[in-house]
């Protein structure tokens, strides 16, 4: 009879501490400033997701930090230009769509939009120097409907430094000085304050130079100086 009891006792306490852990790990979003080889949590599987699909890493999607996702760590460090130590500090996860500072999932609170309004000033001045003013502008809102689309990162440097997404980081013209009072920073401007002259594109390429077939599938909506925009 004392062993039926001791056996219903652990039963009763297996099952009550199992929700507990599952709406601990599971549900509660923790706010953290860096990741790092030997965590093991949501926040390192959403990075181990990320870096698989952008072709950095090809292990486990699995929260933990191991050697294998610091080596693809380092691998996007590198192709950015960060400084390379596998860890994952503000930098790094900035660059890969992700905030520390704030919950994971939300984007960029308005402290940030003057380093937003920068880094798309130096964006649009690589990808539309010397196209009209419009067209300007309309490079700058196609970055911030990628950050409000799902399928995108859910930041602007996110956005900008998505592998392959942008011949400016490529290129290298993404570092190049602006003038503070070019035509840029004030279509960067505009871009952030809501006008879109694109009306939702999330894509835009010049016609004439562009060689990727995918690319003439999206669907063209407008066409502004030498680019068309796209769905």
């Amino acid at each position: 009879m004392k062993k039926i009891k001791v056996f219903i006792i652990l039963v009763v306490a297996i099952f009550i501490s199992v929700p507990i852990y599952f709406s601990r790990e599971t549900f509660v979003t923790p706010i953290v400033d860096r990741l790092d080889v030997g965590m093991e949590n949501y926040e390192v599987e959403k990075m181990q997701q990320r870096l698989k699909n952008w072709g950095y890493y090809d292990g486990e999607v699995n929260g933990k930090y191991d050697f294998a996702t610091m080596r693809s760590v380092r691998d996007f460090q590198k192709t950015h230009n960060i400084p390379v130590t596998g860890i994952a500090k503000e930098d790094t996860l900035t660059a890969m769509g992700l905030t520390t500072t704030l919950k994971w999932g939300e984007v960029y609170a308005q402290s940030n939009q003057t380093r937003d309004e920068q880094l798309m000033a130096r964006a649009i001045n690589g990808e539309a120097r010397g196209e009209p003013y419009e067209g300007q502008v309309a490079v700058g809102a196609v970055i911030l409907n990628r950050v409000r689309d799902p399928s995108f990162p859910n930041t602007v440097a996110g956005v900008i430094y998505q592998p392959l997404a942008f011949t400016a980081v490529a290129d290298g013209q993404i570092n190049v000085p602006i003038d503070p009072d070019s035509t840029v920073v004030q279509a960067a401007r505009d871009a952030l304050s809501g006008w879109d002259p694109t009306n939702g594109c999330l894509y835009y390429w010049n016609p004439a130079t562009a060689t990727s077939k995918w690319i003439w599938s999206r669907r063209v909506v407008k066409k502004i100086g030498k680019h068309n925009f796209g769905l």
